[in-house]
């Protein structure tokens, strides 16, 4: 009994040793608890061992603590840098279906859309979408891939009806929601005009008032 009763008394000494905050005045009460053990007649040995068996202890709660708040913290910032990113690119893909398709169906909406995730996986552009929408035209006006971005007028969007319809298309087709209708089409143009090089392309279908283009096979 009375060697269980000094332990409660060196237990007692060690919360307060634990609740130390610096190092110094931890390794004052480290050795005053180990002359109390001497004193009162409880082995060296064990007294120290009981004490840095506590300490250790603690420590390890203290280091699982700190790796847990950095891993918790890590992730938080991935997971908002993450999250920064596909708003930045759903809005980029929002604005670009807006522009070039916002008076068209759905069907014609998701088409233009989908060209420019079928560019961004190909090797031959940028590999974000808003880098894809907003390629070219830096030097002269109107010499860019999509009319709206380089065309001298504001690219901020009036119709909000239709521009939260372009956001919520945009965001399922940047997931993946819906089905690429244009069979991989990296090119289109309006039904009203014909460009240059749609004669060296190899045509696909008319999906609203946009007929889509694939590469041309001799290309692949």
């Amino acid at each position: 009994m009375r060697i269980t009763s000094e332990i409660s008394i060196l237990l007692k000494i060690n919360r307060v040793i634990l609740a130390a905050p610096q190092l110094f005045y931890r390794s004052l009460l480290v050795s005053l608890i180990v002359s109390c053990s001497q004193l009162m007649g409880v082995g060296f040995a064990s007294a120290d061992e009981l004490i840095q068996s506590q300490i250790n202890s603690v420590d390890r709660n203290a280091e699982k603590k700190y790796q847990a708040h950095e891993e918790d913290s890590f992730t938080g910032r991935l997971e908002e840098s993450l999250s920064l990113h596909f708003r930045n690119e759903v809005h980029c893909l929002a604005l670009n279906i807006y522009f070039e398709a916002r008076s068209e169906p759905e069907s014609g909406q998701r088409a233009v859309g989908h060209v420019v995730m079928n560019r961004v996986a190909h090797r031959g552009y940028p590999n974000s979408v808003c880098q894809v929408v907003q390629q070219g035209g830096e030097k002269r006006l109107h010499r860019c891939q999509f009319s709206w971005w380089c065309d001298g007028q504001s690219d901020k969007p009036v119709n909000q009806k239709a521009w939260g319809r372009s956001l919520r298309l945009a965001r399922k087709i940047y997931l993946g929601t819906f089905e690429d209708t244009t069979d991989g089409a990296l090119w289109y143009h309006a039904n009203y005009v014909k460009p240059y090089w749609s004669d060296v392309l190899l045509q696909g279908d008319k999906i609203g008032q946009h007929i889509f283009y694939l590469e041309n096979r001799q290309s692949r």
